[in-house]
C-alpha cells in the first residue's frame, strides 16, 4: 500500500490522506491532515478508504510525515560511502537528529544560506509505525510502519566548524521527504532497492539498500534503546558513496541546480537549490 500526504483541487488549503492499495488513489478519513497522523490511530492499517481521488485532482504531494516528536539520522551507514570517507566499518551507528522544521517537502525548493557549501545525501528513511521501546530487531522490523525518500542536504561548512555535525543538518527546510510512504507489508530493503541521487539530470550516487551497514531493523532496534519511538516518528538510514564532499576536487550545489532523490518502488524528490540573497 502507498500512502500519501496531498493538496487537492476544490479545497487547495487543507492538507488530505489518501491511499492507494493498487488500484488508484483513495480519501481517507477527513478529519486527518497527514500520514504521521493516520500512524497513531492503533488500527491505521484497517483505516476505510472513501471516494477515489484521480492524480488530475492532486495539486501536489506534500511531506508525508508532517510533525514526526523525532527525526534521528544515521551517518556513515552506506559501506562505500564509508570507505570514501577513509574510514573504518563502525561497530555502532553514528547518530544525529534533526528538528520537524528541518523537514520539507518532495518538490518544494530549498533556500540555504547563500554562501553555504551545499552537498547531497540520498536517503532511504523509516517510518515507525507503533511504540517502540528497548525493541529486539524482530520487533523493530513488525514496529515499521513503511518507507519514504529523503535528502539530508548538509551545509558542509557549517559542519565542520565544530566535531558535532548538527549546525551542518538542521537548517529550516532543508531536508526533503516524500512522495510517499510504502508500507512495510510491500517492500523489504535488504533485497537491494536501487537509490540514487542526480544533479541537473547527471547521476551523482548509485547504490543499492543491501549496502546498509546497520539494516532497517538493527538501526530502529538500537535507537529504540535511548529513546522510546511512536508513530509517525521518521529515521534515515544513511546516505551511499558519491557525495559532493567526497569528490576530488569537492563539488557542491549551486543556485538553480535541480536535485532529483530516487528510491526504486517509492519514487522521487525533485528540489530546486535557491540560495538566499546575500
Amino acid at each position: 500500500m502507498r500512502l500519501a500526504t496531498v493538496r487537492l483541487h476544490g479545497d487547495p488549503t487543507t492538507r488530505r490522506v489518501v491511499a492507494d492499495h493498487g488500484a488508484g488513489w483513495t480519501l481517507l478519513d477527513t478529519a486527518l491532515s497527514s500520514v504521521s497522523e493516520l500512524l497513531r490511530h492503533p488500527d491505521w492499517q484497517g483505516q476505510a478508504s472513501g471516494p477515489r481521488v484521480d492524480e488530475q485532482d492532486i495539486i501536489a504531494f506534500e511531506n508525508p510525515v508532517q510533525d514526526p516528536e523525532k527525526v534521528i539520522c544515521c551517518g556513515l551507514n552506506y559501506r562505500n560511502h564509508i570507505l570514501e570517507m577513509g574510514r573504518e566499518l563502525p561497530e555502532f551507528p553514528t547518530l544525529f537528529a534533526k528538528f520537524a522544521d528541518t523537514l520539507t517537502g518532495p518538490t518544494s525548493a530549498i533556500s540555504p544560506p547563500a554562501a553555504a557549501a551545499l552537498d547531497w545525501e540520498a536517503e532511504l528513511a523509516v517510518v515507525i509505525g507503533a511504540e517502540l521501546f528497548q525493541a529486539s530487531s524482530e520487533q523493530a522490523k513488525d514496529g515499521i510502519a513503511g518507507y519514504t525518500v529523503s535528502n539530508d542536504i548538509s551545509m558542509r561548512d557549517w559542519q565542520r566548524r565544530t566535531l558535532q555535525w548538527f549546525q551542518g543538518k538542521a537548517h529550516d527546510a532543508t531536508t526533503p521527504v516524500g512522495p510517499v510512504v510504502v508500507t512495510a507489508d510491500a517492500m523489504d530493503p535488504a533485497q537491494g532497492l536501487r537509490i540514487t541521487c542526480a544533479v541537473n539530470g547527471e547521476i551523482v550516487q548509485d547504490s543499492t539498500t543491501d549496502q546498509l551497514v546497520f539494516d532497517c531493523p538493527a538501526l530502529v532496534a538500537y535507537v529504540s534503546h535511548f529513546t522510546r519511538l511512536r508513530p509517525g516518528d521518521l529515521i534515515l538510514t544513511g546516505t551511499p558513496g558519491g557525495v559532493g564532499m567526497g569528490m576530488e576536487p569537492p563539488q557542491f550545489l549551486a543556485d538553480g541546480d535541480l536535485v532529483t532523490t530516487a528510491v526504486e518502488g517509492i519514487g522521487a524528490l525533485e528540489n530546486l537549490i535557491v540560495h538566499q540573497p546575500t
